[in-house]
């Protein structure tokens, strides 16, 4: 082992008996996530969900979204509450970045599951073999500078290793005020005109990434920038659904 290999693991080590690594659902020490929180994670089945907006229980009726849901379909792997809420607000806030694959693990099984069930054009939800790339919805500026880091890159980076498809990071964004302070009617005002696509992606079917979906004003606005550079489709996946 080369000396800044065991430099690395040294650090590591004191690190975690300074700080040690505490559960993001109930605060005890151990894991990131423990087996009890893990045990309780909201998952969505994904054969009763929406299969435009992604919301459980709207395959039949959905009353979270009117059908002008803009991405093809939308899969979301948990409910916004709990756990997962925590899991967001620590890796956008407190900086645990360990959870960026975590959250791209919880992604990639919900997307398996998906794949079973059609969406509204017929066709899987999602399907590997017809993905070309995963893009993610970016920071804005002043987050990135905030925090240093795009936690959206992150995901979407373990995510294409987890899935086996490569990564566009074609997306940007321009200033907009936080979307956790607004209401359901100011979100989509907001984001608009706010992304655009810097590359050409003409004729590839895409995979859009982002933490949480509320009313999908953030998804609809990278669709958008998206579709308008000749992407063929794009399928929405999220950690997490507001509802």
């Amino acid at each position: 082992m080369r000396i800044a290999e065991l430099a690395h693991h040294a650090a590591d080590a004191l690190a975690e008996t300074l700080w040690p690594t505490r559960c993001v659902g109930c605060d005890q020490p151990g894991e990131l996530l423990c087996d009890e929180c893990r045990a309780s994670l909201p998952w969505v089945e994904q054969r009763l969900a929406c299969p435009s907006c992604g919301a459980p229980y709207g395959f039949l009726t959905c009353t979270e979204c009117d059908g002008t849901w803009v991405p093809r379909a939308t899969v979301a792997a948990l409910g916004f509450h709990g756990t997962p809420a925590q899991v967001v607000t620590c890796l956008k806030d407190s900086h645990e970045l360990r959870l960026a694959p975590v959250i791209a693990a919880a992604m990639a099984c919900a997307l398996e599951e998906a794949s079973a069930w059609p969406a509204r054009d017929g066709a899987a939800r999602f399907s590997p073999a017809s993905t070309d790339a995963i893009c993610f919805v970016p920071a804005t500026a002043a987050a990135y500078a905030r925090r240093g880091f795009d936690h959206m890159e992150l995901v979407a980076r373990a995510l294409s290793a987890e899935l086996g498809l490569p990564l566009a990071d074609v997306l940007v964004r321009a200033a907009a005020r936080d979307q956790r302070r607004l209401g359901r009617t100011d979100r989509a005002e907001n984001l608009s005109g706010t992304m655009r696509a810097v590359d050409d992606v003409t004729g590839a079917n895409l995979l859009l990434v982002d933490d949480v979906a509320t009313t999908g004003a953030s998804l609809a606005e990278g669709t958008r920038a998206l579709l308008a550079r000749g992407a063929s489709s794009v399928t929405a996946c999220v950690l997490a659904r507001v509802w």
